[in-house]
């Protein structure tokens, strides 16, 4: 083999492995957004950064998943007992360059925690409805 042909076979192979690596990403984003009670919302926990992501209803949990990446565990699961949904506003102006357009930020606790997730409107009600329909504490197997 000719040396020079070397570099042009790593260049190859990483364009290659992108190009993967970039269909499992489209496979798998379009596999949760077809799945049932999902929708689109980023996430800060505790105050800290926006990030993008899926949040996707369970029974007893509200999953969310990173946007941009491989796996397929959710990043954060919220156990639906255990959040209590402080209420919504609108995005303050230096949070409207970091979420999405037309979005509230709903702010959540749980388990003593903070969490506000950005989400539209609809499926901010999509989440009040979710969880004031659950079992009340204490009352058959929500426990």
């Amino acid at each position: 083999m000719d040396e020079s042909a070397i570099p042009f076979i790593i260049l190859a192979a990483v364009f290659l492995l992108l190009a993967v690596m970039l269909c499992v990403l489209g496979v798998r984003r379009m596999v949760l957004r077809r799945t049932l009670g999902t929708v689109d919302a980023s996430i800060s926990m505790a105050d800290g950064p926006w990030r993008l992501g899926v949040c996707r209803y369970q029974d007893t949990e509200l999953e969310w998943f990173r946007l941009f990446s491989l796996s397929p565990v959710p990043r954060h699961r919220f156990t639906r007992s255990s959040l209590e949904l402080l209420g919504r506003r609108s995005p303050t102006e230096s949070e409207r360059a970091k979420v999405q357009a037309d979005t509230v930020i709903v702010e959540l606790e749980h388990r003593g925690e903070k969490v506000r997730f950005a989400m539209g409107f609809h499926a901010y009600a999509g989440l009040a409805s979710w969880l004031e329909a659950g079992p009340v504490v204490g009352v058959g197997t929500w426990r």
